[in-house]
């Protein structure tokens, strides 16, 4: 993750490598130089039982390894097969592109990034599941 810049709202926490680092009362940037470190800013982590869509579940699988509950040796294979499901359903360009994308992160590590991209298609696989275009 070397370059990874976060901006954090007063007070907002976030659980790096393991340990929950809360923001002061001000607006802050950090910059993570350490290559492959594990990041989950807690405001965006997915409940156990709010992973209830395929595509959800495959975003807990890669916080899972961010939150280091499972290994990423463990989660590759899991997340590798669920994003070829997907690719399945969510067949436009603009959605093979961002799980792609998101393929490309877990293959070399960035559980970060591959949520960042996975959580995009939310929307778009909500739109599918309850029938209301976007």
């Amino acid at each position: 993750m070397t370059g990874l810049v976060l901006k954090l709202s007063p007070k907002e926490r976030l659980l790096i490598n393991g340990a929950v680092i809360e923001n002061g009362g001000r607006r802050s940037r950090i910059s993570v130089v350490t290559p492959r470190a594990n990041i989950l800013r807690l405001k965006d982590a997915m409940h156990p039982s709010d992973a209830k869509t395929p595509l959800r579940r495959v975003c807990y699988i890669a916080q899972l390894v961010l939150s280091g509950d499972i290994s990423a040796e463990e989660a590759r294979p899991q997340i590798s097969s669920g994003i070829h499901q997907l690719k399945l359903v969510l067949t436009g360009a603009p959605c093979i592109e961002t799980l792609d994308h998101a393929h490309s992160a877990a293959a070399s590590h960035q559980y970060y990034h591959c949520l960042k991209y996975l959580r995009r298609l939310i929307p778009i696989e909500d739109a599918l599941i309850t029938g209301c275009p976007l």
